[in-house]
This record gives structure tokens, C-alpha cells and sequence, in this order.
């Protein structure tokens, strides 16, 4: 019953000093983004102040899911170091309890924590990223989150060949903002262009809004709508447009499934979602390496770099995570290894170190 009593105590600790950490953490988010967005984008010609609070909000889960892990070590250290400095940890061991024992109240809650990032925090950012890109296209905005990688889209019907570019994409594909067609006759001579102002995938067509077409030697000639006839399916320019980080988690499995069956590759979807399956663990593998520097700082007075060391380490494991993940989306890994690796290495060395300590 007192390991009991005293495993909750200890729970209940880390849980606090979690929440606090993410309190500040989206805090901080919250004033650097919302700054930077309002520079960027107060000369659009829709920008509001309440808009761009309202984007900030939508943006900060797909940003705190990067910080989740760093989140969980510092949450770990912050705990451990607490109940060092108070002679607690002191007191538990003189009650013969190890450090395997009194550590599994962290580990728990290092695991739940991941399991909430996993099942409410991406669903979060998946559905915020869409409507702050649908937010930001209707402000005006030439750019967007995928500006920086251009989808491009290209369809034979009807024996004319049409390749369609979008500056940004909402919806999984289904609408596209600031849009180029491109227009081939069969020897692969360009016809025509149209620019759009937007372009929405009908059953059969595609509807462009606000066209200026261009070719054959005429004027620019504007249209108020044009349409763009097509055999794609939203399916398949979903599967086709659709990045990987942009899915949530729970739609992943059939969307891997889809992407297969259109002949796809399908690394990227699924190294995000091993790594996603493998979060709580890595969140796990975190805690043991702050248990690693944190436990004996107290008692012996190690110095300041002990725990500089630690910070050190929980970055390296990040930046070897995210590392090997883009191996594994590019192909050059596998994705199941890519992302499972690096938290099993991480977690058996956070082992092996911990026993080396305390049990020699």
C-alpha cells in the first residue's frame, strides 16, 4: 500500500510539472508565432488582428508536436531534480525501494503522455494546418505552408495533355489556390495557359475561378469561371497531393491502403506512422536519460554540466529521430526500421547506464 501511496505521489508530480511545462511552452509558442505571422502578413489585404489570433491558435498543435519530446525530458529533469533537492528520492531509497520501482510512476506517465499526443494532439494539428491554410487563401496569400514544394499534377483527356500547378492545396488536394494549367498538343507543344485564382475538382471537370488564359498568339482574355475537363478522381489527387505529416493518425492505415492501390509510394505515410505508433516509447527512452543525470545531482553535487549533458543528449536522440525518419520516407530505409530504431538504441543505452549506476 505505501508503494501504492507513494507511486501516485510521484505520478502526480510529474503530471504537474508536465502541464506547467506545456502551459509554457504554447505560451512561448503562441507570442513568437503570433509575431512573426502579423509581420508576414499584415499587408495582405484581408489580415485582421483576430484573424491572425485565431490562425495562431490553429497553428500551435502542429508546432507543439514537435516539441513533445523535449517537453517530456525537461518535464522529467524538472521532477527528478525537485524530489532530489528535498531529500525524497534520499528517503525512498533508505527505504529499500530501487530506482527501478520508484522510476515507474515517470515512465507511465512519460507513456501516457505519448499516447495523448498520439490520439488528440495530431488529430489537433492535422485539422488546424487545414484551416489555417484555408484562413491564410482567404486573406490573399500567394504562399502558403507547401509553397516551399509546389504540387504539380498531370492528366491526358480526351487526347490533350494538361499539366496543373498549385501554390497551395486544401482540402487533400480537392481545392487549389493560385493555380497554372499548362495545356500540350501531342507533338508536346504548349497551347495555352491559364492562371487561376482557384480551382475546385467537380465530378468530371475541374472549376477555375478568375481566369486570365494566355496563347495562340491572341490578347490575355479573362473569365469569371472556366472549366477543365478531367478524368481524375479526388481520390486519387488526394493520395497524389496529400504530405504525410498532414494526415492524421487515425486515417493513415487507409490512407496507405489507397495510396497502394493507385501504385504510390508509400514510405513517407508509413514511417510517419511508425513513428507515431513509436512516440510514447521515445517519450519513455526520454525519461530514462533524464533519470540518467538527474537522480544523482543532489547527492554527489555534480556540476551544472551533468545535466547540460543530459539536454545534450535528449537532442541528439531527436535530431538522430528525425534524421533516420527522413531516410526512412525517401526510401533509403526502411520504415518500420527508421522510425523503431532509434527508440530501442536509445532506450537500452538509457538502460544500461541507469544499471551501470545503481547496480554497478
Amino acid at each position: 500500500m505505501m508503494l501504492n501511496t507513494l507511486g501516485r505521489y510521484f505520478f502526480k508530480r510529474y503530471t504537474i510539472t508536465t502541464f506547467w511545462f506545456l502551459v509554457g511552452i504554447f505560451a512561448l509558442i503562441f507570442i513568437i508565432d503570433f509575431s512573426e505571422l502579423a509581420s508576414r502578413m499584415s499587408a495582405l489585404p484581408h489580415y485582421t488582428v483576430s484573424g491572425a489570433l485565431l490562425m495562431t491558435t490553429f497553428r500551435i498543435p502542429t508546432i507543439m508536436q514537435q516539441t513533445v519530446p523535449f517537453i517530456a525530458l525537461f518535464a522529467a529533469m524538472a521532477a527528478l531534480i525537485s524530489l532530489n533537492r528535498r531529500y525524497e528520492l534520499v528517503v525512498t531509497r533508505a527505504a529499500g525501494i530501487s530506482v527501478w520501482q520508484f522510476l515507474r510512476p515517470f515512465v507511465l506517465g512519460a507513456f501516457l503522455f505519448g499516447l495523448l499526443a498520439v490520439a488528440v494532439l495530431n488529430p489537433l494539428a492535422a485539422w488546424g494546418t487545414k484551416k489555417a491554410e484555408a484562413l491564410e487563401a482567404e486573406w490573399g496569400s500567394s504562399r502558403s505552408a507547401q509553397a516551399n514544394s509546389i504540387p504539380w499534377l498531370r492528366q491526358i483527356y480526351d487526347g490533350t495533355d494538361t499539366i496543373i500547378g498549385a501554390r497551395s492545396v486544401q482540402n487533400g488536394g480537392t481545392e487549389l489556390i493560385n493555380v497554372t494549367v499548362i495545356h500540350f498538343d501531342p507533338q508536346g507543344t504548349i497551347i495555352k495557359r491559364q492562371d487561376a485564382k482557384s480551382a475546385k475538382l467537380e465530378d468530371g471537370y475541374w472549376l477555375l475561378n478568375d481566369v486570365t488564359e494566355t496563347g495562340g498568339g491572341k490578347l490575355p482574355r479573362r473569365q469569371e469561371t472556366a472549366q477543365l475537363p478531367t478524368n481524375l478522381k479526388a481520390e486519387f489527387v488526394q493520395e497524389r497531393l496529400a504530405k504525410a505529416d498532414s494526415i492524421q493518425f487515425f486515417e493513415l492505415p487507409r490512407k496507405i491502403d489507397v495510396a497502394r492501390s493507385f501504385g504510390f509510394s508509400t514510405n513517407a505515410m508509413e514511417t510517419q506512422f511508425h513513428s507515431l505508433l513509436a512516440l510514447p516509447l521515445l517519450l519513455v527512452a526520454m525519461t530514462l536519460i533524464a533519470a540518467c543525470v538527474s537522480l544523482k545531482f543532489s547527492r554527489f553535487n555534480q556540476s551544472r554540466s551533468v545535466i547540460l549533458g543530459g539536454i545534450l543528449s535528449g537532442f541528439v536522440l531527436y535530431v538522430v529521430t528525425v534524421l533516420v525518419k527522413a531516410f526512412g520516407s525517401s526510401g533509403i530505409v526502411p520504415p518500420f526500421v527508421a522510425a523503431w530504431l532509434p527508440v530501442v538504441v536509445a532506450m537500452a543505452l538509457g538502460s544500461t547506464i541507469l544499471l551501470h549506476q545503481e547496480d554497478g
